[in-house]
């Protein structure tokens, strides 16, 4: 029994909502890179208490988001090209062996679940095309995730996923960002995204890695590095 009817239950509630209020707002630019993140001030902005707040911030730098400094505070994680670059790297070597692992492992359930989130992701963009706003932006978003997951989810390692899954996080801004500026090639996206589907109902494994190598490399906006 919990102390004044509190449970541990209510503090990682109130610790997931904060951190999900405030990755959103890292990724839109709301918080910019190399911001300075004071407690006091988080919690006038999205409440909690200080205890709720570090803990947030931890986990938060545990995806890589945030960084820890040298005086024991937080600051927004940097967002320069050299961090693109790196980003770019290891989600490439995480996803691209998660499809490979997902290709030689996956049953019929498991192309199920890629041809729905492909689905669902076809559906997210068209809304996002439509009415350009934060709330469609977040879905896009996770629906873009969603296909990352369905891709990985026959791989048979959870750490491969975690893994693949905090470089997916990293990668968010950059990806809102060209979504911001009108630099979303739909039209690409959607003749990839079908050729994908079928690669991966062919088994067809080069393809297959060639076209989400080129579908995450396009995702970054990072053609030219």
């Amino acid at each position: 029994m919990a102390l004044f009817g509190k449970t541990r239950k209510d503090d990682d509630t109130v610790v997931a909502m904060l951190a999900s209020a405030i990755r959103r707002d890292i990724s839109f630019g709301v918080l910019p890179p190399d911001q300075k993140l004071k407690i006091e001030a988080l919690r006038q902005s999205y409440g909690g208490s200080n205890h709720s707040m570090r803990e947030c911030l931890r986990m938060l730098a545990a995806e890589g988001m945030v960084e820890a400094t040298s005086q024991r505070g937080f600051r927004v994680t940097s967002a320069t090209e050299e961090d693109l670059r790196d980003i770019l790297l290891m989600r490439l070597e995480c996803e691209k062996l998660g499809l490979e692992r997902s290709l030689e492992l996956g049953d019929v359930a498991w192309e199920s679940r890629v041809v729905a989130a492909l689905h669902a992701l076809k559906r997210a963009e068209d809304a996002v095309q439509a009415s350009p706003d934060v709330l469609t932006a977040l879905q896009w978003d996770d629906a873009c995730h969603g296909v990352s997951a369905a891709l990985m989810s026959a791989c048979n390692s959870p750490r491969l996923i975690t893994m693949a899954d905090q470089f997916y996080n990293q990668s968010r801004r950059f990806r809102l960002a060209l979504l911001r500026e009108g630099r979303i090639h739909f039209a690409t996206r959607a003749a990839r995204q079908t050729a994908l589907q079928e690669a991966v109902i062919a088994r067809d494994s080069g393809a297959a890695l060639q076209l989400w190598a080129e579908d995450i490399t396009e995702d970054l906006g990072a053609t030219h590095l």
